[in-house]
């Protein structure tokens, strides 16, 4: 999604405010932050953060897919805003692994004025709930809810994948017991339903792989786009 653009589609669909989470970086932030203001929206600047399983300096993992969790972060205000750049900074300087990763005791050191939601189905909380370990599901939900107070909360999506529907079972029974706020988000990497097919070239580009390979990254749906308001309550 361009910029300019995605400003324009969300105020187009009646949205008051958008937020961006970029993978591991702030890169588009500023011009996110102007195309919103001068649009009358309201700017949610924010970093889907990679969590390194153990130690951001550990290095051991012999794939991208295992150095890092995700985990959604967003700034709440300005003190909010310089941790995210702090963060940001912390992973490409100490956390570098096939992606730039953070730990959590950064994410200690540096959660004040933070908005934390427990992640997409890539996230270390869902990643439990798949395998079924829900002690561990709630354990770490409990030690975000911990570091983050009133600012945590569970996240659910609903691209009309499977692993998603069984993440958001799980993740719902979890903030139901302890008593934790949910919120559903819209995973969009693309503007439009039909802009699916060019996001899929754009994906095989980016991993040097050709559509017609079998086993390459695919997103395993056409539902990765900017749902209106009245598309979100209906899934949900």
């Amino acid at each position: 999604s361009r910029v300019p653009e995605l400003v324009q589609l969300a105020k187009d669909l009646g949205m008051n405010a958008i937020a961006m989470t970029d993978h591991g970086n702030l890169f588009g932030a500023i011009e996110f932050y102007k195309e919103c203001s001068e649009a009358g929206i309201k700017p949610i600047v924010g970093y889907e953060a990679y969590v390194a399983p153990t130690h951001r300096t550990d290095r051991t993992m012999k794939k991208r897919g295992e150095s890092g969790y995700h985990l959604t972060l967003l700034a709440q205000n300005l003190t909010g805003f310089k941790n995210l750049v702090k963060l940001a900074s912390i992973a490409y300087l100490e956390g570098y692994h096939y992606i730039p990763r953070i730990d959590k005791e950064v994410l200690e050191q540096h959660g004040k004025g933070l908005i934390c939601l427990s992640g997409c189905a890539s996230s270390e909380f869902s990643d439990y709930i798949l395998l079924e370990q829900m002690d561990k599901a709630r354990e770490t939900a409990m030690w975000f809810s911990k570091v983050f107070g009133d600012n945590f909360y569970v996240e659910i999506q609903n691209n009309g994948l499977d692993i998603q529907r069984r993440c958001a079972e799980g993740a719902i029974d979890i903030a139901n017991e302890l008593g934790l706020p949910l919120v559903a988000t819209c995973d969009a990497h693309y503007l439009r339903q039909e802009d699916h097919g060019a996001h899929d070239v754009l994906l095989c580009i980016n991993t040097q792989r050709l559509l017609t390979d079998e086993n390459r990254m695919r997103y395993g749906s056409d539902q990765f786009y900017v749902r209106p308001p009245e598309e979100m309550y209906r899934l949900f």
